[in-house]
């Protein structure tokens, strides 16, 4: 085993914690071959594991985050222009909030700040979509390559995006409150390391709160697929057969609401029974870039027009991304 595979099966992938929770449950009697011994380990382990690199990926981020308050940001991306500003604005919502709706009120200050609309959205796009924490735990999952090409894409639609809605130059269907709201520069002050310490163990403490019920309700699920539904049903409905498979996924994952988190025990339990890769991360992208409580939020600060353009593009990115890994799954598994 090369030092890669040992970080992404053992530190990563924790496939340690596996076995030692099979050789516990079975000297407790429950056989972890059958389908509730098995439903059992598979909920214990992803919980534990989601719950450990969680914790350290939200705190790790949350440091970094402490050197880029919403000011300091405006800063940033107020000395870019163009196609530049688009992919700075993207790059930024890898290190910022975790779901869709808590970038929202970003979006507000950074458009009522009067920076250019296609490139708040492109922060937009991205910031739930491809945070910094999606690629260690898909890289936990799915491996490396997949991963790195995910979040590629994944920026390739913030950017799009962003950029056509820039183009379209759709500023009027912006509610007039974020437009007037205007922004008062207050400067951060200089955060000592013990500052921002407390800060990121506050922001990982919070988050989890936040974050575990859809932890717990997403590995149920995953248990739920993995041990008890036929291979045969993922494979007809989400499998090589069907040709509107990643359609179908994006369209079912955009009315829930989970994050990151939520969403890799299900992709994981999905691919394992037989449906195709870009099939699954369609469904994963759907449900953390256009979930319906996302969505309600921003039509109080965009008019429909933009809202709808807005799922326009995502969906069609998310679905050609889907299309794009299943025809390349034989080279990137």
């Amino acid at each position: 085993m090369g030092v890669w595979d040992f970080i992404q099966d053992q530190v990563l992938g924790m496939k340690w914690l596996n076995e030692l929770l099979g050789i516990g449950l079975s000297a407790l009697g429950l056989d972890v071959n059958g389908r509730i011994g098995g439903s059992v380990q598979f909920f214990i382990y992803d919980v534990l594991k989601i719950t450990v690199l969680l914790c350290v990926l939200i705190f790790a981020i949350s440091y970094i985050q402490s050197y880029f308050s919403p000011e300091r940001s405006k800063r940033i991306l107020g000395r870019f222009h163009g196609i530049w500003a688009n992919i700075i604005s993207a790059l930024l919502g890898t290190v910022t909030p975790f779901c869709s709706c808590s970038s929202i009120p970003l979006f507000i200050g950074f458009t009522s700040a009067g920076l250019p609309l296609g490139v708040t959205f492109s922060f937009l796009i991205s910031s739930p979509m491809v945070d910094l924490g999606s690629l260690v735990l898909l890289m936990s999952i799915f491996g490396a390559k997949v991963a790195i090409v995910y979040v590629i894409l994944g920026l390739v639609i913030a950017v799009v995006g962003g950029t056509m809605i820039e183009k379209l130059h759709m500023e009027k269907y912006v509610e007039s409150f974020v437009l007037s709201a205007g922004s008062v520069d207050i400067e951060s002050p200089d955060l000592t390391i013990r500052e921002r310490l407390t800060y990121a163990k506050e922001q990982m403490l919070g988050t989890f709160k936040k974050v575990f019920p859809y932890i717990l309700i997403g590995v149920g699920i995953g248990a739920l697929i993995h041990n008890w539904i036929p291979e045969s049903w993922i494979e007809t409905v989400l499998g090589s057969n069907n040709p509107f498979g990643v359609i179908l996924a994006t369209i079912v994952g955009i009315p829930m609401y989970a994050d990151i988190f939520g969403t890799i025990p299900v992709a994981e339990a999905l691919l394992s029974k037989g449906a195709q890769l870009g099939t699954v991360l369609s469904f994963m992208m759907a449900v953390t870039t256009l979930s319906l409580p996302s969505l309600i939020m921003l039509r109080k600060a965009v008019k429909p027009k933009l809202l709808a353009l807005f799922i326009g593009v995502c969906a069609v990115g998310i679905i050609l991304v889907g299309y794009l890994f299943n025809a390349f799954q034989f080279i990137l598994i």
